[in-house]
C-alpha cells in the first residue's frame, strides 16, 4: 500500500516486480496449442510444416495427430478437440462439412497410387494386374479409407479384381505390412512409396492417373485457436507449403 501511494519511484501497477521477467505477449497473437488432424500420408509434410510454424511463432505449440482420414473424420464428428483437419480425399472432408463442423475446405495437393513389394520381390510382381494372382499376399486400404476408395477405382479402370489378405485402416499400415515382410505386395500412395526409399521396391501403375485423390484442408468450426488454424492453412496452401509438398512427391490441385 505504501508503495502504491508513494512518489515517483513506485512501479506502475502492471509492471513486474524487480528481478522478475514478465512474459512478452506474442507479437502476432499466435500462442497456445494448435491441434492439427491430418491423413497418415501427410505425416512427413505436416510434421515439417508444424516445425516451421513453431519456429515462426515461438509461443505456439503445434500438436499433430495422423491416422486414416475416415478415422479422423469420425473423431471430429464425435467431438475430439482439433483446430485443423486435412484429409486425403474430398469425400471424407465433405462428411465433416455436411455435419456442420467445417466450412470452405481448400484443396492443396493431389496423390496417386503405386504398388510396393519387399526389395527382393518374393511374389514376382511386375504390374497392378499381377496383384490378382492367387497365392499372393496383398494388402490394401479398407474401402472407407481414401486410399482404399482409390484402389477400388483403379480396379475398375484396369478390370482387375483383388482378393487382399488384409484391408488396413491407413496407408501407413499397408506400407508397414510390406516393409515388415508380412505381405508380398501392397497398394499405397506414390508419396509413401517414395518416402520408404530402399525399404520397398516400387511398381508404377500408369492407370493410376485416372484415380487421383485431391487433398483438402479446413479450419474446424469449433477450433480453440482459429487464428493459428488459419495461419497453418495459409502456410500449407501457400508457396512454402507447396514446396514441401512437391519435395514429398505430391501434385498441385491445379495440375501445375
Amino acid at each position: 500500500m505504501l508503495a502504491a501511494c508513494g512518489g515517483g519511484d513506485a512501479a506502475p501497477p502492471d509492471t513486474a516486480p524487480a528481478g522478475a521477467t514478465a512474459p512478452a505477449p506474442a507479437a502476432d497473437g499466435l500462442d497456445g496449442t494448435l491441434t492439427v488432424f491430418a491423413a497418415a500420408s501427410l505425416t512427413e509434410v505436416v510434421g515439417e510444416l508444424a516445425t516451421v510454424m513453431e519456429q515462426e511463432h515461438p509461443r505456439l505449440t503445434v500438436r499433430t495427430s495422423f491416422a486414416g482420414s475416415s478415422d479422423l473424420a469420425a473423431q471430429v464428428e464425435q467431438g475430439a478437440p482439433a483446430d485443423v483437419l486435412a484429409t486425403a480425399d474430398e469425400r471424407t472432408m465433405q462428411r465433416v462439412v455436411d455435419a456442420g463442423l467445417a466450412a470452405d475446405p481448400v484443396p492443396f495437393a493431389t496423390n496417386t497410387l503405386a504398388v510396393v513389394t519387399p526389395p527382393d520381390d518374393p511374389g514376382g510382381v511386375a504390374s497392378f494386374a499381377d496383384l490378382a494372382r492367387s497365392g499372393l499376399a496383398v494388402v490394401v486400404c479398407a474401402p472407407q479409407v481414401p486410399c482404399g476408395a482409390a484402389t477400388e477405382r483403379l480396379e475398375q479402370l484396369t478390370g482387375t479384381t483383388l482378393t487382399p489378405v488384409s484391408e488396413a485402416g491407413s496407408v501407413t499400415d499397408v506400407l508397414g505390412a510390406v516393409t515388415s515382410g508380412q505381405a508380398d505386395a501392397g497398394v499405397v500412395y506414390a508419396t509413401d512409396a517414395r518416402r520408404a526409399g530402399d525399404a520397398v521396391r516400387t511398381v508404377a501403375v500408369p492407370a493410376a492417373d485416372g484415380a487421383v485423390n485431391t487433398y483438402p484442408v479446413a479450419v474446424l468450426d469449433d477450433a480453440a485457436e482459429p487464428a493459428a488454424a488459419r495461419a497453418f492453412v495459409d502456410l500449407l496452401t501457400g508457396p512454402e507449403g507447396r514446396e514441401v509438398l512437391a519435395q514429398a512427391g505430391f501434385g498441385a490441385p491445379d495440375g501445375s
